[in-house]
């Protein structure tokens, strides 16, 4: 059984929650609001050999199918979870196994590292909400630090956006020119000559449709603001999104009437992020429904666990939009960065990928 550090995270989780017992509020610096916790009541996993409970009764994890299968002391889960913290901290990168925590896993049928489950949840967990005084079942995105940062927005063809170049006619020899440019930063250097030559990007399109009319669902200029901010992303040395967004929120480029200083753009932005990252893809039709019905789970360097419920929206939020960033993925495998002509127009195509801070 093997996996990387992002894969035994999810592992890690499921003994840490069981050892803790209670779910931990996180703000948007990843830390830990002490006055909101939810008590666990049961996590639930699906696995190939059927559909398994590992209930929490005062100090015994409780485990079974449709009946009890066994009991395991809470204070197990912790030696457990502590030494599989120290396993994905020592290993390299890439794909390792861990025998130990392998041999215990079949004892408590727990048989692969990742559950099955929908796109975004990867851990099921009923909580019990004090001030509602429900148990409600929510499923969690689990993000964890203990690896490599984790995309929020994979990069792809179905996320390029299109800009028509004005200002500019230019022959299919100068042309030539612009794209062979080869420098590390390419695209900038591209775009950067390009307007120095006189030419204005101005936005076209999303190259698909389903991604556009995902975002319009959210918000009916959200194809606009993110072009935007995606120029400013390749012309400026700003790459976080905090910083980017603050700064459309001083450019203003959809004339938004700020006089009462609304946070027009980072309010939609925001929106954005969570609609990502609960259930929105570029290539499948949103309805608006979420999959990860509970929000996210952040496995913390140190091997503290904090999460971000939709309950506590506002804190969510935060804490997506000060911790992603954008970055340019390999733009010769997503068809973008290259300047060419269509019905005598001059296109560029610029893409859209987002990834958390680590």
């Amino acid at each position: 059984m093997t996996g990387n550090k992002g894969e035994w995270s999810e592992i890690y989780a499921l003994f840490k929650l069981l050892g803790d017992k209670v779910l931990a509020s996180g703000n948007e610096k990843i830390e830990k609001i002490p006055d909101i916790l939810y008590p666990i009541i049961k996590i639930l996993r699906s696995e190939r050999n059927g559909n398994f409970e590992y209930s929490i009764l005062d100090d015994i994890v409780l485990i079974s199918e449709k009946e009890e299968l066994l009991r395991i002391p809470v204070s197990v889960f912790k030696e457990k979870a502590a030494y599989l913290l120290q396993a994905i901290k020592s290993n390299p990168d890439g794909n390792f196994s861990v025998p130990e925590i392998e041999i215990f896993m079949h004892t408590i049928n727990c048989i692969s590292i990742k559950a099955s489950s929908s796109a975004k949840t990867d851990i099921t967990i009923v909580i019990h909400d004090q001030r509602t005084n429900q148990q409600p079942v929510l499923g969690f995105s689990i993000k964890s630090q203990l690896g490599n940062p984790s995309t929020l927005l994979n990069a792809g063809r179905t996320t390029n956006f299109i800009f028509s170049i004005s200002g500019l006619n230019l022959s299919e020899e100068e042309i030539d020119i612009v794209n062979s440019i080869d420098s590390r930063s390419k695209i900038k250097d591209r775009i950067e000559l390009l307007k120095n030559k006189g030419g204005y990007f101005n936005f076209l399109e999303t190259e698909q449709q389903i991604f556009s009319n995902n975002l319009i669902l959210i918000d009916s200029l959200l194809p606009q603001i993110i072009s935007s901010i995606l120029i400013d992303f390749y012309t400026s040395p700003h790459s976080k999104l905090l910083d980017l967004v603050s700064k459309i929120e001083e450019t203003n480029p959809l004339n938004f009437d700020i006089t009462n200083k609304h946070k027009f753009y980072s309010y939609k932005i925001k929106r954005f992020l969570t609609d990502v990252a609960l259930g929105m893809t570029p290539s499948k039709v949103w309805n608006g429904e979420y999959d990860a019905t509970g929000g996210y789970l952040v496995v913390k360097e140190d091997g503290e666990i904090v999460c971000y419920h939709i309950y506590n929206k506002s804190e969510f939020e935060n804490y997506l939009i000060n911790n992603t960033k954008l970055e340019t993925a390999s733009s010769s495998r997503h068809g973008f960065g290259m300047l060419y002509k269509k019905d005598g127009d001059l296109l560029f195509k610029l893409n859209l990928q987002i990834r958390f801070i680590k």
